[in-house]
C-alpha cells in the first residue's frame, strides 16, 4: 500500500491501495493540466493531501496533539517449556485499557504462530516455479502443506474467560481472534481476561520462522527461542482503528506498551535469557553464578555468569527437574525470551548518562570465540550510539543471544555469529556479526520505542534503524565495510528495470526486493538527507526532534515528514516525493563545459587543446568516514583496543591494476589579463541534464592545475523552474583540468560515466573487484586466520 490515510473512529474509511496511488497520480495530472505550459512534472509541489490531514490528535508540525491517546495492555503470564515434547503451555492474564473516546463491542488479539498453520492462506500466496533439476527448496515448497499437517503445528486455545471464569465467545480467522465482550467497553474503562494455550513448537532451522528451536545433535541439545509466543493485543489506533492485517511472516508487528510479569517454567539446567529483569536470580543461580552477577553489576569489563564449562557440562548431564524464572518489565510492547543449558551468559554495565542498563550476551560453545569478544561490547556501543542520535536508552536490560538468525525484541534480540571448530573464523563472519548485533539491538529504539506499525510501514522501523546502524557501525570502526548507508551502495539496485522496482511508501507485503526497499534505499535517503541535502547539524536536531516527540508512542510516515521539516525549516517535499512516493533513479550528467576569458569587454571562447590524460580520483571514501574522521571523533576499535583481533592487522597482497586510459576533450584555460577584479580567473560554463529524474544537489569538484581541489554544493532547487536540465557559470581563480560530479557518491547516481569532464577512465569491473578485496572489513571468503593457525 502506497499510504494508509486516516481511518478515524468517527467513520471515515481506509482508502485502499488503487486509491491512493490513483490519488497521487491523479494530483500530479491536474498540477500540469492546471499549468499546461509548465515544463516540468512539479517535483517541487507540497505534499498537500497525500499526507493525512492535521488533525486534534497528529498536528500539522508532526508532533502529538492535544488529544492524543494511544491503548495499553498488561500481561500477567505463566508458561511451561516442555522440552522432551517440545511444547509450550500459557496462560495469562490481559487487562485491556480503552484509553481512546470510543466505545469498543470486542477486541483482537494475535495468534503469530498460526502462521505455521497448514491452513493459513499466508503459507501459499506466493507463486513458485520449477526448474530442471528440481531444487531442494523448490520440492520443500511443493511439500509445504502436508509438512505442516504432520506437524500439527499453530495455536491452540484451550479457553478464554471473563475475571469471574466465564467463558467469553471468540472467533479465529488464521492469525487473528476477536473476542467478543458481553457489554462494550466504554471510553477511559478497562477489562480483564484469561486466555490458555499450548502449541508445538517448530524446528525454525527447517520451517522457518522467527521463533522455535535448534536442535544440536552434536550434544543432543536445544536452542529454544520463544517470540510471538504468546496471545497478544492488536493495537487500535487514531488513524486506523484496528490493526489486524494477517501475519504472513513477512510484515511485522503492531503491539500495544504495557507491563509484563512472566513465570517461566523449564528444565532445572537450563539459563534464560528474557525481556525485563530477573526477579528471583538468588533461587535461579548457584551460589558461584549469583557471586559472579553481582560482581557484573559494577564491572569495567565483561564478567562471565554463567562459564564455558559450566556450559558444556550442563550439556553432558540433562537434568529432569526444572525451575521457575521470574522476569518483570514495563513500558514495553512485547515480550521474548530463550532458554537453553547450551547457554554461557557474560555481562557488563553500560552508562547513557546516569541510566545504568546492564548489556548481556547468551551463547553456545560454537560462537564463544566470537561472543565472548565482541557481542557485549557492541551492545553498550550501540544504545551509548543510538542514545546520541535519538533517546536516551531507557531500559535497565539490553541484550544479544546467539540463535544463528537475526531477530528484535525490547530488551532482547537474537543474532548469529559462530566460530569453525578449531575456534578460527572469516572477517566476513565476524562483520557481518557486528553488523548484526548493531541492526537488532537499535531496533531497541526503532520500532520497541519508537513504535511505528511495521505491519504498514516496514521502512519506518528497518530503514530508520538501518540508517543508524551506519552511524554506529562507523564510530566502531572507520573502515568498517557497511553494506547500506553509503549513497553508492544502493547504486545497482536504483538501476533495475521500473517493472523491479516499488516506492518505499510500499506496504511489506507487496515488496519484490524487500532488502533494498525496507532497509537500504530509505537508509540511504537519510544519510544522503544528513551529508548532502540538509547538513548534519540540522538534520541531527529534526532526527531527535521526531525521536524525542514519539518515544512510547504511535507515530505514522506523515508525523515522521512533518517533524523533520518543522524542526529544520527546510523543505523537504521534493525529496519525500522523488525518494519514498517514486522510482525514478538519481543520474545528472555534466554535458557540456564552456570555458571563457574576457577581453574587451567581451566574451571570448578559448581555443580548443590536444587530448590531454590526468589521473583518476584517489581511492574512494565515503563522505561519512571523510567527515566522521575530520571532526576528530574517536572510534570504538582504538578506545578499546581489545577489540582489535587478527584481521585488523592482517595485511592481505596488494593487486595492482593495469592503468586504463580513455581519451576525453580537454579545454586549454588562458588567463584573462585584461581587467584587474578578473585578472587570473576562469570562467566555467556548465550544463547538466537531469536524464534520471530525481532531482537532487549538485556537487561538483573542481580539479586545478596546481594539484588543489575544490567543491561547490548547489541546492536541488536550481532544477524547481526545469527539472530537465540547468546551466550553471563559475568563476575560478585557477586553471582547471578536471570537473567530476558527485565526487564522493553522495546522491546514488547510477550512472558516473556521464559525471566527469577530462577525467581518467575508471578500471575494468574485475580490477575494482580486486581493489575492492583488499579493504579491511569486507571479506574475500576465504579464512586466512585459519591459514595463519596450521602454519
Amino acid at each position: 500500500m502506497l499510504l494508509t490515510f486516516s481511518k478515524y473512529p468517527s467513520g471515515m474509511k481506509k482508502i485502499t491501495t488503487a486509491l491512493a496511488a490513483f490519488a497521487f497520480l491523479f494530483s500530479q495530472s491536474q498540477n500540469i493540466q492546471n499549468n499546461p505550459t509548465s515544463n516540468h512534472g512539479n517535483k517541487f509541489e507540497q505534499l498537500g493531501t497525500i499526507l493525512q490531514s492535521p488533525n486534534e490528535y497528529r498536528t500539522a508540525s508532526g508532533a502529538p496533539g492535544t488529544k492524543y491517546w494511544q491503548q495499553k495492555a498488561d500481561y500477567d503470564i505463566d508458561v511451561t517449556l516442555d522440552e522432551k515434547n517440545l511444547t509450550v503451555l500459557g496462560s495469562e492474564w490481559i487487562t485491556y485499557y480503552n484509553q481512546s473516546p470510543d466505545k469498543l463491542e470486542y477486541l483482537w488479539l494475535q495468534l503469530d504462530e498460526n502462521q505455521h498453520d497448514p491452513n493459513v492462506d499466508a503459507n501459499y500466496f506466493d507463486e513458485n516455479k520449477i526448474d530442471q533439476p528440481v531444487t531442494k527448496d523448490e520440492l520443500k515448497g511443493l511439500t509445504r502443506k502436508q509438512t505442516l499437517v504432520e506437524l500439527g503445528l499453530g495455536d491452540k486455545i484451550l479457553e478464554v474467560t471473563d475475571e469471574l471464569g466465564k467463558p467469553l465467545k471468540y472467533t479465529i480467522n488464521q492469525t487473528m481472534m476477536r473476542v467478543d465482550l458481553p457489554k462494550a467497553l466504554n471510553a477511559g474503562a478497562k477489562v480483564k481476561f484469561k486466555v490458555k494455550w499450548k502449541y508445538k513448537m517448530s524446528n525454525r532451522m527447517e520451517t522457518g520462522g522467527r521463533g522455535g528451536y535448534e536442535f544440536f545433535p552434536e550434544d543432543g541439545n536445544h536452542i529454544f527461542t520463544l517470540t510471538q509466543w504468546y496471545p497478544r493485543m492488536c493495537v487500535y489506533s487514531d488513524f486506523q482503528g484496528w490493526q489486524h492485517k494477517q501475519f504472513t511472516g513477512r510484515g511485522e508487528f503492531a503491539l500495544a506498551f504495557g507491563n509484563f510479569k512472566v513465570k517461566m517454567t523449564v528444565p532445572a539446567d537450563h539459563v534464560v535469557c528474557s525481556t525485563g529483569e530477573i526477579q528471583n536470580a538468588s533461587q535461579v543461580l548457584n551460589a558461584a553464578q549469583m557471586q559472579r552477577w553481582q560482581k557484573a553489576q559494577t564491572s569495567t569489563d565483561v564478567i562471565e555468569v554463567v562459564t564455558l564449562e559450566e556450559a558444556k557440562s550442563a550439556e553432558k548431564n540433562k537434568s529432569t527437574a526444572t525451575k521457575t524464572w521470574i522476569f518483570k518489565a514495563d513500558s514495553v510492547r512485547d515480550f521474548a525470551w530463550g532458554s537453553s543449558r547450551k547457554f554461557v551468559w557474560d555481562a557488563m554495565p553500560a552508562f547513557v548518562g546516569k541510566h545504568k542498563t546492564m548489556c548481556m550476551s547468551f551463547y553456545g560453545k560454537e560462537a564463544y570465540p566470537l561472543y565472548r569478544k565482541y557481542s557485549t561490547k557492541t551492545v553498550a556501543h550501540t544504545i551509548k550510539t543510538y542514545s546520541k542520535y535519538t533517546i536516551d536508552y531507557p531500559y535497565p536490560v539490553a541484550q544479544s543471544i546467539e540463535a544463528a538468525n537475526g531477530m528484535e525484541y525490547p530488551m532482547i534480540c537474537f543474532n548469529f555469529g559462530r566460530a569453525e571448530k578449531d575456534g578460527t573464523y572469516t572477517e566476513g563472519t565476524k562483520n557481518g556479526m557486528l553488523l548484526v548485533i548493531i541492526h537488532e539491538v537499535g531496533h531497541n529504539f526503532f520500532p520497541m520505542i519508537i513504535n511505528s506499525d511495521e505491519r504498514q510501514w516496514s521502512w519506518l522501523d528497518e530503514g530508520l534503524n538501518t540508517f543508524v546502524q551506519f552511524l554506529t557501525e562507523q564510530e566502531f570502526d572507520p573502515n568498517f565495510n557497511s553494506q547500506r548507508g553509503p549513497a553508492h551502495k544502493m547504486v545497482d539496485y536504483m538501476r533495475l528495470p521500473k517493472n523491479q522496482l516499488e516506492p518505499i511508501m510500499t506496504n511489506s507485503e507487496n515488496i519484490i526486493h524487500f532488502g533494498p526497499n525496507a532497509y537500504g534505499k530509505p537508509a540511504t535517503a537519510l544519510n544522503i538527507l544528513r551529508e548532502t541535502v540538509m547538513g548534519r547539524e540540522l538534520f541531527d536536531f529534526a532526527f531527535k526532534t521526531y525521536c524525542t516527540r514519539w518515544a512510547f508512542k504511535h507515530p505514522t510516515p506523515a508525523d515522521f515528514f512533518r517533524s523533520m521539516e518543522d524542526a529544520s525549516a527546510v523543505d523537504l517535499d521534493w525529496f519525500w516525493r522523488a525518494w519514498f512516493y517514486d522510482i525514478t533513479p538519481v543520474d545528472i550528467a555534466l554535458d557540456t563545459v564552456k570555458a571563457y576569458r574576457l577581453e574587451n569587454g567581451k566574451q571570448i571562447p578559448m581555443k580548443m587543446d590536444t587530448i590531454k590524460h590526468y589521473p583518476s580520483p584517489k581511492p574512494f571514501e565515503h563522505i561519512t568516514k571523510i567527515r566522521n574522521r575530520e571532526s576528530g571523533m574517536k572510534f570504538l576499535i582504538d578506545v578499546d583496543t581489545t577489540l582489535r583481533d587478527f584481521y585488523y592487522h592482517y595485511k592481505p597482497e596488494q593487486t595492482v591494476t593495469k592503468e586504463v586510459k580513455n581519451r576525453y576533450e580537454s579545454l586549454e584555460l588562458m588567463p584573462d589579463s585584461q581587467f584587474n577584479k578578473i585578472k587570473n580567473n576562469y570562467v566555467y560554463e556548465l550544463k547538466f541534464t537531469n536524464k534520471g529524474g530525481t532531482v537532487m544537489p549538485i556537487i561538483i569538484k573542481w580539479n586545478y592545475e596546481d594539484g588543489t581541489t575544490e567543491i561547490d554544493r548547489i541546492n536541488a532547487y536550481i532544477w524547481r523552474k526545469n527539472e530537465n536540465e540547468v546551466t550553471k557559470t563559475f568563476m575560478k581563480p585557477n586553471k582547471v583540468v578536471s570537473i567530476q560530479l558527485d565526487p564522493y557518491r553522495e546522491t546514488c547516481d547510477i550512472n558516473e560515466k556521464n559525471n566527469n569532464w577530462n577525467l581518467a577512465g575508471e578500471p575494468a569491473k574485475f580490477d575494482v573487484f580486486k581493489n575492492k578485496a583488499v579493504i579491511r572489513g569486507q571479506s574475500t571468503g576465504e579464512n586466512p586466520m585459519q591459514k595463519a593457525k596450521q602454519k
